[in-house]
């Protein structure tokens, strides 16, 4: 008889053994649960992946603010906006000018700029330097500072002292509204009396260039609320508006260019108004020069002086013009100078720990 498993006829049918349907059973029955299994692998696989692309973006940014401790200082860099220098606004050799043209060509953001404003907490002021560009100046681009100050957890009615660095209209234009309303209305406004003088008198602006009058309008209709309600205020030295901050003359962008350097416990911070513009093209040629700089060469000679001095000491610097946050240091770098931007601290009153090996 052979080895093989048994298998009856029945009624003309082959039947396979028990052991045989089985074994087939037990295959089929494994199928199905690997079948399953890979379905239920799949699905996990793939469903947080669906979810994650069916999720909307969120297109907002986060608030225009960075604070943080000089001494016993709190200082917050107010964004304002962002925009472009034209490079025609520059004036340099025909070398280094041909030398940025090549660079915006392999760079097109080379030349991008911002605008901010910076609020000084004194602990018992609150003191606004520069008030962006409302809606004076930058086609709609610019003009966020209110709202990245509201962010910053302060209202405009808090403000107590705005020290201006000049009058054009994308360092004041926050000031005011189109229609002639104070957006800081407890606030004290300081600038100098020779900046005061020359854009708030009708005499030179009518004997300006046509193209430079739209600034004299602006800085006049800005100014005008709190000079009515008495709360525009010059200095021709070195009066003392708040304590532990010094005015520091910088001719040559305009007649009464000033920058302002507040000092506690031995740290320095200087809001240095528009001694640069271009950051990546005035401070490696500190001789270039911007259109807007009414004595171009003592802007020049103010810029050269000034980046020397600074490189050479540890003072932080506010720059309405540097990206955000437009806080840093300078360093020396060859014939020139590079920017050193702060880095981003989410503990405002601690200094960055040093690196650890």
């Amino acid at each position: 008889m052979s080895n093989s498993f048994p298998v009856w006829i029945n009624e003309g049918k082959a039947m396979s053994s028990p052991l045989v349907r089985s074994t087939n059973a037990f295959k089929r029955n494994s199928m199905r649960i690997a079948a399953a299994l890979l379905i239920a692998l799949a699905s996990f696989v793939v469903g947080p992946n669906a979810a994650l692309a069916a999720a909307a973006q969120h297109h907002d940014q986060a608030p225009g603010f960075y604070r943080m401790k000089v001494g016993d200082l709190e200082v917050t860099a107010l964004f304002d906006g962002h925009g472009v220098f034209d490079p025609h606004w520059l004036n340099g050799t025909k070398a280094t000018m041909d030398g940025v043209a090549e660079a915006l060509h392999e760079d097109p953001h080379m030349l991008d700029v911002s605008d901010e404003g910076f609020l000084v907490n004194t602990g018992t002021q609150l003191v606004l330097v520069d008030a962006g560009a409302g809606t004076w100046w930058g086609g709609g681009a610019l003009g966020r500072l209110v709202d990245s100050l509201r962010s910053a957890g302060y209202t405009p009615e808090e403000v107590d002292i705005v020290l201006l660095t000049h009058l054009h209209s994308d360092h004041v234009g926050g000031l005011t509204t189109q229609d002639g309303k104070r957006v800081f209305p407890n606030a004290e406004v300081y600038v100098a009396k020779a900046e005061s003088s020359f854009w708030l008198s009708p005499e030179i602006a009518a004997k300006a260039p046509k193209e430079v009058q739209p600034f004299f309008r602006s800085a006049q209709a800005i100014a005008a609320p709190y000079i009515e309600a008495g709360k525009w205020h010059t200095f021709s030295g070195s009066e003392a508006i708040v304590d532990g901050m010094q005015v520091v003359p910088l001719p040559g962008h305009t007649p009464g260019h000033t920058g302002y350097e507040f000092s506690s416990k031995g740290q320095k911070v200087l809001f240095w108004g528009d001694v640069v513009h271009a950051q990546r093209v005035q401070l490696p040629h500190p001789e270039v020069t911007a259109v807007f700089d009414i004595d171009q060469t003592a802007a020049a000679a103010t810029r050269n002086q000034l980046l020397a001095e600074l490189a050479r000491e540890d003072v932080l610097i506010a720059g309405p013009h540097m990206p955000f946050p437009a806080l840093g240091r300078l360093r020396k770098e060859g014939s020139g100078y590079s920017w050193v931007p702060v880095i981003f601290n989410d503990r405002w009153d601690e200094r960055a720990p040093s690196p650890q090996k």
